[in-house]
């Protein structure tokens, strides 16, 4: 029975996949669309299934589909796992994933390849399922890079536009760089270990085994380096922002709500390992922490000054990718946790409601060419505002609980980690509202055209958004202060206690109510210019000093270019005029000289019997005086 659910949870979506690629086109103008949305909804109500059973059991579900590598005394099985965190990721994964298909039915509507669209996002599915879902290191690593491929499948996806071929090479290529140290840190454990199944890395590490606690900081260094890549943290952040090109379905479900959460979900499966208490992993564990308070700090900078409605989102998830991270990194694996669900719900909105306003406004996405949109998108800004709400920490709405847990736990455990976490949380509301009253508010700015056509997105759209909208509202509610039913949820998974829970003391309620002040100010600063004063940001070539130098990614992508793209495309250049050349004249020349040798031969072979004879004895001759002479010496 569990085997037969736990594959239809598995390969429903690979099926969608397999039907769109070879049948799709045949289905009609929706029916792929429509089979893709079944394939994830059909994952969804197993997951569901289970979700309701373990949490009345508490007993996981463990399945070996089959043996899969026997070296020796090392080996790997393809085994399932659906324990309280896998079973937690799937359920936004897929219940998100089956809004954003749906979704995807009305915005992908016209164009030309919809069935390939869909048939990649169920690929994409399937293997975040597989990757949350494996029971080892190994099955999690084809997930990680199975949708690192789809990723770039689906930001190329209009391929004729070759900027956004860029993004799709960009965004392969700095996810290799972060996959090495995943490898890296997989083949430590293996060597430490001579295993790589979680249940078995468990009991070795929490049963006190001798073991080089250097190397085994160095393994828990090298997978997160491998987060870094897939979660977007500094240095290897730079490839989100540009992943934007891709349909704004893509930028919800893969760059908001799942793919880019695999990096928190690996570190808190390994909570274990990274939980020890050696010296070497409290070093690691503060790397984490530090990475993590400053990529939140630097993207929401550059977030304060962008001008696409997307852009701004993803440096967003890239600031907010970096709050989970600090609390990873000072050991609150359940708050991370937290914050990564009602980040996607809240997020998912908003990068679903940018693409109602895209939509509306025929492809545009600078917001200084928008405005007073919500007098035609009544639904989309109101969804909007409310999830604007939600990530700007304001009560009662769910980011405000999650983050405030991040802030809190960095008050008690570092200050200054506290300060950077709370700078960033002021800078998410004020470019949040910024966004919000550029898009919505005043008069608006495009063209007669644009306005012409201005209307509310139809309901395929409108439905997912006021789904995400309510869960941004009251998704909070699974962990209160002092009453937190996720962290009694996750406690079989955390493997020493997990962060402990602080109460409603003084010091908590004067945090909330510095956090709630701190996103009022940032509010209230966004307010003031761009809705009183009625400013609009000036165009790209009036800007100067810190606003064009936060404007420009503080020129890191040019940075990274001048220092590694432009050597490598150098050098490469280099070997393939010169040593490739000569390797190749080296190679054509021998081939030329057998060939000139054997038509020197081919003279020899002329049809006379005299010149044969005159041949084999001159052989006779050097054979008998060879044989004499060596007999005599």
């Amino acid at each position: 029975m569990d085997i037969a659910y736990i594959l239809l949870l598995l390969l429903a979506p690979f099926a969608g996949f397999l039907f769109n690629v070879f049948f799709g086109k045949k289905l009609g103008h929706n029916g792929a669309g429509y089979l893709a949305t079944f394939a994830v909804f059909v994952s969804f109500l197993v997951t569901h299934f289970y979700f309701v059973q373990i949490n009345q059991t508490a007993q996981p579900v463990t399945v070996k589909l089959f043996d899969w590598i026997q070296l020796g005394k090392f080996s790997i099985d393809f085994g399932i796992v659906l324990d309280q965190l896998s079973l937690l990721w799937l359920m936004f994964v897929t219940g998100i994933g089956s809004l954003i298909h749906l979704y995807s039915v009305s915005y992908m509507h016209d164009d030309e390849n919809r069935h390939k669209f869909f048939a990649y996002l169920n690929l994409f599915i399937f293997f975040m399922v597989t990757l949350v879902t494996g029971s080892n290191l190994l099955v999690m690593f084809i997930g990680w890079e199975g949708v690192g491929l789809c990723s770039y499948l689906l930001i190329g996806f209009w391929y004729k536009n070759q900027d956004y071929n860029d993004a799709a090479k960009k965004a392969f290529i700095m996810n290799r760089i972060g996959d090495l140290g995943f490898l890296i840190g997989i083949f430590l454990l293996g060597h430490l270990f001579g295993t790589l199944d979680y249940a078995a890395l468990k009991s070795a590490i929490m049963s006190g085994a001798e073991v080089d606690h250097t190397m085994l900081a160095l393994a828990a260094l090298a997978l997160f380096i491998g987060a870094c890549g897939k979660s977007a943290q500094i240095p290897l952040y730079t490839w989100l922002p540009d992943a934007m090109a891709g349909p704004t379905p893509v930028s919800a479900l893969i760059h908001a709500a799942t793919m880019v959460t695999a990096g928190i979900f690996m570190i808190t499966r390994l909570n274990f390992l990274f939980g020890i208490s050696s010296a070497d992993m409290q070093t690691v564990n503060m790397v984490i922490a530090i990475v993590g308070a400053f990529t939140a700090l630097v993207a929401a900078t550059i977030g304060l000054v962008q001008n696409d409605i997307k852009k701004v989102l993803a440096y967003s998830t890239v600031s907010q990718l970096g709050l989970m991270f600090l609390a990873l990194g000072l050991g609150a694996y359940e708050v991370a946790v937290f914050h990564v669900i009602t980040h996607a719900f809240f997020k998912a909105c908003l990068f679903l409601g940018s693409g109602s306003v895209i939509h509306a406004m025929h492809g545009e996405q600078d917001m200084r060419n928008m405005g007073g949109l919500k007098k035609w998108m009544s639904v989309t800004y109101i969804t909007f505002l409310i999830s604007s709400l939600a990530i700007s920490g304001i009560p009662p709405f769910s980011g405000f609980f999650s983050k405030d847990e991040i802030l809190m736990t960095a008050f008690h455990e570092n200050k200054a980690l506290w300060v950077i976490a709370s700078l960033a949380s002021i800078m998410t509301a004020f470019y949040m509202f910024r966004l919000l009253y550029l898009t919505f508010f005043k008069e608006f700015r495009g063209t007669d055209e644009q306005k012409h056509h201005l209307h509310e997105s139809p309901a395929l759209i409108t439905f997912p958004l006021i789904v995400l909208a309510i869960l941004a509202t009251v998704g909070g509610l699974i962990s209160l202060p002092g009453n937190s039913w996720l962290s009694h949820y996750l406690e079989p998974i955390i493997a020493y206690g997990g962060h402990s829970e602080h109460h409603l003391d003084a010091t908590a309620y004067m945090l909330m109510g510095l956090a709630v002040v701190g996103g009022l100010i940032g509010i209230g600063i966004a307010y003031a210019k761009y809705l009183k004063k009625g400013e609009v940001p000036p165009a790209d070539a009036q800007m100067t000093g810190f606003h064009k130098l936060l404007y420009h990614k503080y020129y890191v992508d040019e940075v990274y270019d001048a220092l590694f793209v432009k050597p490598i495309n150098a050098i490469s250049t280099f070997l393939r005029d010169t040593f490739e050349s000569a390797l190749s004249g080296l190679v054509f020349g021998l081939g030329k000289a057998t060939n000139a040798i054997g038509d020197s031969g081919k003279m020899l072979h002329n049809g006379s019997i005299g010149r044969y004879l005159f041949a084999f004895t001159l052989g006779v001759v050097a054979i008998i005086t060879y044989l004499f002479f060596n007999k005599i010496v």
